[in-house]
């Protein structure tokens, strides 16, 4: 059985961006001395699925920052080629989640990272999240896109640790209830 895990950060109003997906405000809070616990996080993941905004600006990053396999899920990107530095470490899907999950369990994949506001909601309207770890940067930016947005019913979550950093961010990991 596939497990899927959130590693995001927020502004304190719950944005993940800013509407033109500027993440300015998170990168000026990165501190290199200051892991976050990702290490520990993507140590047991077999592959990060993120949606077409995040893959696009992880594009702008040099060089690509990940070592595991990345699936772009996007209607828009899904007939589209992999850009030739990336193949082989890239590929797109425009699969829903739970058939992504489906078709993975068939590659053996166990655990997954999903990145991206959008996706995550997604994932989470599906039922498909185990937990999360959110990281709540102290600053207030106003507007832009929110982590999580509409949904049907209430989603229980559990929370199993909280700590705060030198740098003023403070992380969360939750548990989603069954």
């Amino acid at each position: 059985m596939i497990t899927a895990h959130v590693f995001i950060a927020i502004s304190l109003d719950g944005f993940i961006a800013r509407a033109d997906g500027d993440i300015g405000w998170l990168l000026e809070r990165d501190d290199p001395a200051e892991d976050h616990g990702y290490a520990a996080f993507i140590a047991d993941k077999d592959m990060i699925v993120m949606g077409r905004g995040s893959y696009e600006k992880v594009l702008t990053f040099d060089p690509w920052p990940y070592d595991l396999p990345v699936l772009v899920l996007s209607e828009q990107l899904a007939d589209a080629p992999v850009p030739e530095a990336l193949k082989g470490k890239v590929r797109f899907s425009n699969h829903t989640p739970k058939n992504v999950i489906e078709k993975l369990a068939e590659e053996n994949v166990r655990q997954i990272y999903v990145d991206g506001g959008l996706l995550v909601q997604s994932f989470l309207r599906e039922g498909l999240i185990s937990d999360m770890v959110i990281t709540t940067v102290p600053v207030l930016i106003g507007s832009g896109k929110p982590l999580f947005g509409a949904l049907a019913q209430d989603i229980d979550l559990r929370l199993v640790s909280s700590r705060s950093f030198p740098s003023g961010l403070v992380q969360s990991t939750y548990r989603v209830a069954p």
